[in-house]
């Protein structure tokens, strides 16, 4: 199909009287919509490469979908996060293959921890130790399951599996996957979804999948994505992040776990007369419970120098390199007796290469190494500096055309900071407003009388704040964090002093949480990164948006600051090339939670004054949708309409 006869189908189809408006209840044109199908209708027929920011509620998803679906090629269509990916699948494509009376061969494709793995679920089976009775139990009650599930997907699995040690024996990893000399590779899910996918028109992944399966390209072993026409890779704003985190290296305590327990499991079943074996796997698994320990205690992260140089630490890396050297020696005579056995050989021999280079991580140029600990776990990490030459081989490798879409993709009304960090070159650009009437239904309040934000008593001060501004909306908030530790500190102060419900991150999981939220009414919600975006709450529950100070990354952030070492090398600016138009884009998705439908109505309190003292500032509200700017409580009581009739409790 040429491409002005696409953008015609299009403009039909998203027409006033279109397919589409007599197939969804509510349906309206939107000229925005129009304009973003026909800049995707343009890039799919001409195999071009095409950025676009689709302001909240011009129906983005529809914008892209339809010329898609009648393209007549074959489509990937990757998005930030399982859920979104579920949401396109179930719902938004039947929706439009519907509409225009097309069929529709789609296929959902997961990464491989959504699938059980046949093999590895036997070989444990054959074992039988388990950590605990609890996770045996668990294990007896996935074994049954696995039985009669016809798609292996773990979410249709009748528990759920939040034990790693339960996920690790019951899925398979890139590193441990045996591909097709596995024996139980003819009747495999993961393979299975991948013919489906082969197969296909359409193919639903996500980035952290799509990333994953570049990363694994590199080495031309256990790729599962189709190639594809074209690929539109929806909530773009997080592909520079997640593809760093795949093109890098590390090396976890759940690897070396997994590979001491993998080697105990193939030693029983391909070389019962080795047990030599299982000494070695256990002398790897007590080397790293010594790395664990000379870390230090807590959940904490940093740069590795900054812990590199204590004796114990670099004692405790030898002694784990030197447990995996042994063990990789003692497999070396037994890789003939099995695929299993070899595959630990080859393991051990990968971790240990990706162990050596934090012994002189000065001689690894352009990677960033760090580390970080949980309360009983560890990775250590190399993480690239710069994603741009990978990335843009990896697309070179995949000739088709590219669409990259987010609600926020721009700085400023430009978009050089997000093409220069993909390397994208010359992409077509096109910037779409939201049609929502942000000047008649939104307020923005920047409260005066604050101290900055690195002042001791901000906090207290701001909250203060936030108390009256609660007063006037009646609760009906999400109160939205820049740290954890502000997060907490805010909850101490709140709990004796609300009348309204109060929800905090981590008390349930995300859509239980929004599911309670909508139902109280008048509930305030406490939430950091995660709660940031893609979240959606339409209607009254929620008429005000709180953040307390501009999200510029933590300067303590290891591979943050690299990058800004790295561009005052080259005498570049760091505030303006990179810790500005990252903390704009951050910003705006957080503000993006406000209005979500064309009669929603609410507040946003942005409790940080450099928006307006500062001549940065200007870039920020630049940025933001075109809302009313206040400095007065006062205009925020009447915009609400009235003072609210509870009584804010004072402490006791």
């Amino acid at each position: 199909m040429q491409s002005h006869d696409l953008v015609e189908v299009c403009r039909h189809a998203l027409g006033g009287s279109g397919c589409l408006a007599r197939a969804v209840p509510g349906f309206q044109l939107r000229i925005q919509q129009l304009q973003m199908a026909q800049a995707v209708a343009e890039a799919l027929t001409d195999s071009a490469t095409v950025v676009i920011e689709a302001g909240t509620g011009i129906g983005k998803t529809f914008a892209y979908l339809v010329p898609a679906l009648c393209s007549g090629r074959k489509v990937v269509l990757s998005t930030g996060t399982k859920t979104l990916q579920d949401q396109l699948f179930y719902r938004d494509l039947p929706l439009v293959a519907k509409a225009l009376e097309r069929p529709l061969h789609a296929a959902l494709l997961k990464g491989r921890a959504n699938y059980l793995c046949r093999y590895r679920l036997a070989a444990a089976a054959e074992e039988g130790r388990f950590d605990n009775a609890k996770q045996a139990a668990a294990f007896g009650e996935l074994y049954d399951w696995s039985r009669i599930t016809s798609s292996g997907d773990l979410t249709e699995a009748p528990l759920a599996l939040n034990d790693p040690g339960l996920l690790g024996r019951a899925t398979a990893t890139a590193d441990n996957c045996l591909g097709q000399q596995c024996p139980a590779y003819a009747t495999c899910f993961l393979m299975e979804a991948r013919r489906r996918a082969q197969e296909a028109d359409v193919v639903v992944v996500n980035h952290h999948l799509l990333m994953a399966d570049w990363a694994v390209r590199r080495g031309g072993f256990g790729e599962v994505l189709p190639a594809a026409d074209a690929y539109v890779l929806d909530e773009a704003h997080q592909l520079a992040e997640t593809a760093a985190r795949f093109f890098g290296r590390s090396v976890s305590s759940r690897q070396l776990k997994d590979l001491a327990r993998d080697t105990r499991l193939q030693q029983l079943r391909e070389a019962p007369d080795s047990p030599a074996l299982t000494g070695a796997a256990e002398d790897l698994q007590q080397a790293m419970r010594v790395l664990r320990l000379a870390l230090g205690q807590g959940a904490r992260r940093g740069a590795w120098a900054e812990v590199s140089s204590r004796p114990g630490v670099l004692q405790a890396l030898q002694i784990q390199l030197a447990a995996l050297q042994s063990l990789h020696t003692v497999l070396g005579p037994l890789v003939q007796r099995g695929k299993g056995l070899e595959s630990c050989w080859r393991r051990a021999a990968e971790i240990a290469g990706t162990l050596q280079r934090f012994l002189a991580p000065e001689e690894e140029a352009g990677y960033v190494p760090w580390w970080e600990t949980g309360a009983a776990s560890f990775t250590l990490h190399l993480t690239p500096l710069d994603i741009t030459a990978t990335f843009h081989d990896r697309m070179a490798e995949h000739p088709a055309a590219w669409i990259f879409t987010s609600a926020t993709l721009a700085v400023g009304g430009r978009f050089d900071h997000y093409v220069a960090q993909l390397g994208l070159g010359q992409p077509r650009t096109l910037q779409v407003e939201s049609p929502f009437d942000y000047a008649r239904n939104a307020l923005l309040y920047v409260p005066t009388g604050l101290p900055l934000p690195n002042a001791h008593d901000y906090q207290a001060r701001y909250l203060e704040t936030v108390l009256q501004v609660l007063r006037a909306s009646g609760g009906r908030a999400f109160l939205l964090f820049t740290s954890h530790q502000a997060l907490d500190n805010a909850v101490r102060f709140l709990a004796e002093r609300l009348p309204y419900p109060l929800l905090v991150q981590g008390q349930l999981s995300q859509n239980q949480l929004l599911q309670r939220f909508r139902d109280l009414g008048d509930a305030v919600l406490l939430g950091a990164q995660s709660f940031w975006e893609g979240v959606d709450v339409r209607g009254d529950a929620l008429s005000c948006v709180m953040i307390d100070r501009l999200p510029f990354a933590a300067p303590s952030e290891p591979v943050q600051q690299a990058r800004v070492d790295a561009l005052r090398r080259r005498n570049a600016n760091p505030f303006v090339d990179l810790q500005l138009p990252q903390a704009v884009i951050a910003l705006r998705q957080g503000v993006g939670r406000l209005i979500r439908d064309s009669l929603d109505r609410g507040v946003l309190v942005i409790g940080d004054n450099r928006l307006v003292s500062r001549s940065y500032g200007r870039v920020f509200l630049r940025s933001l949708p075109p809302i009313p700017l206040t400095r007065r409580i006062g205009d925020v009581q009447a915009f609400f309409g009235e003072y609210s009739s509870v009584t804010v409790k004072e402490p006791s």
